[in-house]
């Protein structure tokens, strides 16, 4: 696969995973009604680990101690704390505060990039696009309210989630140049987070009750969030991560509130009001511009050198 025909894939896979996770809240909002977050979480991780098994049944051996912590680091971030995290804020915040804020992430993950990995990603443009996705995001989530509802613990819970994902997706960015295959990666990931996650089996209030799922709606809901939104969904995020880079795939985070807007219309009948189509396109522009931003950022590096040369960096994304 030629260099930007990968880019192009790479593209069009955080796409369809931004499409996917923008309709996870509302599984997650409807299934809060019977379980407790905590059990949400390892419900839909054990199917996920038992799909990508069943796809990829190859093992794969043990690395060296720096590269399994790496993989461990990643699983306790984005699989365990992240999700328990967003979950947990869900039942103290309103959903649209809870979508305000994690889409905060691109930025955090931009400043951890350029920090730790040596990214040069914070620049006027990719802040200016910040900025415009981040107004259109406010006018969907508080379109309609007459004032911001605030609630000290969900937010807080809620920021310290993007803060996690964040630090996920520059671990990614880490475990991609070792040359495993995505699945691979994503299956030794969801171990260790599936790992982490066995302390909260015994917390207060925690148990199987698999008889929960004879209820037809929460079966569906469940196998959406652990065979789509986890098995299928980790895999592209991890492949465009490896190719992208973690701060242009977290662009993408910005149409998380946009995609969940649609969902909501198409499957709670909740109606679309011209602010909200308006913060829909603020959050479509905001998101090209970031891109674009770091495109130009790299033309501007290689300033002068030959139109072949262009070619080449184009190719590379």
């Amino acid at each position: 696969m030629s260099g930007r025909r990968r880019t192009t894939t790479a593209h069009t896979a955080a796409l369809l995973t931004i499409l996917i996770w923008g309709t996870t809240f509302i599984s997650t909002k409807l299934m809060l009604e019977d379980f407790l977050p905590q059990e949400i979480l390892l419900f839909r991780f054990l199917i996920g680990y038992g799909v990508l098994w069943a796809i990829y049944p190859k093992g794969i051996s043990l690395r060296p101690i720096r590269e399994e912590l790496l993989f461990a680091a990643a699983g306790l971030s984005g699989v365990t704390l992240y999700f328990l995290l967003e979950n947990i804020a869900l039942t103290y915040t309103l959903a649209s505060n809870v979508g305000i804020i994690v889409s905060a992430a691109p930025l955090i993950t931009a400043v951890l990039a350029h920090f730790l990995l040596g990214e040069k990603s914070l620049h006027l443009r990719f802040l200016a696009g910040f900025a415009v996705a981040m107004a259109g995001i406010v006018m969907i989530s508080f379109n309609g309210a007459s004032q911001l509802a605030l609630n000290p613990l969900g937010d807080v819970l809620a920021f310290l989630s993007s803060v996690i994902w964040g630090i996920y997706s520059i671990l990614m960015r880490k475990i991609s140049s070792l040359g495993i295959p995505a699945i691979g990666c994503t299956r030794r990931v969801f171990f260790y987070g599936l790992v982490f996650m066995l302390p909260v089996c015994f917390s207060p209030g925690f148990h199987l009750g698999l008889s929960r799922f004879q209820d037809s709606t929460q079966l569906f809901n469940l196998l959406f969030l652990g065979l789509g939104a986890s098995a299928l969904c980790f895999v592209t995020w991890n492949w465009s991560v490896g190719v992208l880079g973690a701060v242009r795939t977290s662009t993408y985070i910005f149409l998380v509130p946009a995609v969940t807007v649609i969902a909501s219309f198409s499957i709670l009948h909740e109606p679309i009001t011209v602010i909200t189509a308006l913060g829909m396109i603020l959050t479509l522009a905001g998101l090209l511009l970031s891109d674009r931003s770091i495109h130009l950022f790299g033309f501007k590096r290689y300033k002068g050198k030959s139109r072949e040369a262009h070619r080449s960096l184009d190719e590379l994304g």
